[in-house]
């Protein structure tokens, strides 16, 4: 049964009336403004175990609202509207139904109206169901604003590109079986789909959006739960000099009071971001809010793509738990498979047509063979 897809996000009005009192209750004490705590070398601890999923989009998505931010009541019933339609979907696949039942029922639920991104993830196949998913409940709230995009541009999309830049690449490789290299980072395990190592370090929108961060004298090491990479930061003021690109780049760190600012050049073509890699320039800002809050800020930079920098921002909260290892590789299951599939469908294709050009040849008839003349009298 196709379901009512309504989704309004209209200003909700609440109101608490509050009596008068007998007396004044004397005012509570002010709490003493919170201060960034320092590890044993002095720096802004950002240490421990942190999450970035969030209901928050790279991208503004209407389905959400045009604004650039809710306020608290509407932001509420948006994570509202998300929870009852994410335990709707919640449910067993039916191993009796068919994938295109499945994949039609999945298109009428209000989960893809807001998310339709949430096809893909199911695949052709049928993929994973939403027990397998794990974005997040709440969206990106910074100075009491509740952000409907990463992306803090005027409106929430990445700027136009310069006259003549290369076009974004993204995604290029999903029709294309030849060879493994042909094939995406994430789906080889080299590193995490969505950006989730950065950098910019973006959440993927579905599961596993998980990190801890280790502090030392003389480097930050992130380590991203997808894929298990660790991103080695070294706190020091000059780039390698080293031609290879290495996964993630070439990033350095500084402290600036209580802020970790990363600079980041060199990302490998093969991690371009947007179309820019060869003269990209990624800076990044981490800033400890609270006990349980990471603010995290990022700016792109290529002077070759766009006219000025641009970028977003985000916060990290505490993850209740630990990562454990994500034990993805290359050369698992899936891979061969999927060439292997891919060898299959060439030979069905190329059997197909030999069958096809030896029906045409025995349908048609055989060439009668030329008259012969008659030998001329002597």
């Amino acid at each position: 049964m196709r379901r009512a897809i309504a989704l309004a996000l209209g200003t909700v009005l609440c109101a608490a009336g509050l009596g008068a009192a007998a007396s004044a209750a004397p005012a509570p004490a002010k709490a003493a403004a919170w201060k960034t705590p320092r590890n044993a070398m002095g720096q802004p601890d950002l240490s421990g175990y942190w999450s970035n999923a969030t209901l928050t989009p790279l991208t503004r998505n209407p389905r959400i609202s045009n604004k650039s931010a809710l306020t608290a009541a509407e932001a509420k019933s948006f994570e509202g509207i998300w929870a009852k339609a994410l335990a709707d979907s919640d449910m067993p696949t039916d191993p009796s139904l068919s994938t295109e039942t499945v994949q039609s029922s999945l298109l009428t639920s209000k989960l893809v109206e807001i998310r339709p991104d949430f096809i893909a993830a199911g695949g052709d196949t049928g993929g994973y169901n939403t027990f397998w998913i794990d974005p997040g409940m709440h969206l990106v709230e910074i100075n009491g604003e509740f952000r409907t995009s990463i992306l803090t541009t005027p409106n929430g999309l990445p700027p136009p590109r310069k006259a003549g830049a290369p076009a974004n690449r993204g995604g290029g490789y999903r029709d294309i079986y030849d060879s493994y290299e042909n094939r995406s980072l994430g789906e080889r395990c080299i590193t995490g789909f969505g950006r989730n190592n950065g950098p910019p370090m973006l959440p993927n929108g579905y599961y596993n959006n998980n990190y801890q961060i280790v502090q030392t004298p003389y480097a930050v090491v992130i380590e991203v739960e997808m894929i298990h990479d660790a991103r080695i930061i070294p706190l020091t003021d000059k780039h390698g000099t080293d031609p290879v690109r290495r996964w993630m780049g070439d990033s350095i760190g500084r402290y600036e009071g209580d802020t970790l600012v990363v600079e980041t050049i060199n990302l490998p073509e093969a991690q371009q971001f947007m179309g820019s890699w060869k003269n990209l320039k990624i800076t990044e800002w981490f800033t400890r809010l609270s006990p349980d809050r990471i603010l995290y800020r990022f700016e792109i930079e290529d002077p070759d793509m766009w006219d000025k920098p641009w970028g977003g921002e985000y916060t990290f909260n505490t993850l209740k738990g630990r990562t454990y290892e994500y034990a993805c590789h290359e050369g698992n299951y899936a891979l061969p498979g999927i060439l292997a599939g891919a060898r299959a469908k060439e030979k069905e294709t190329a059997d197909a047509a030999a069958a096809a050009a030896a029906a045409k040849a025995a349908a048609t008839p055989p060439a009668a063979p030329p008259a012969r003349g008659r030998r001329g009298a002597d």
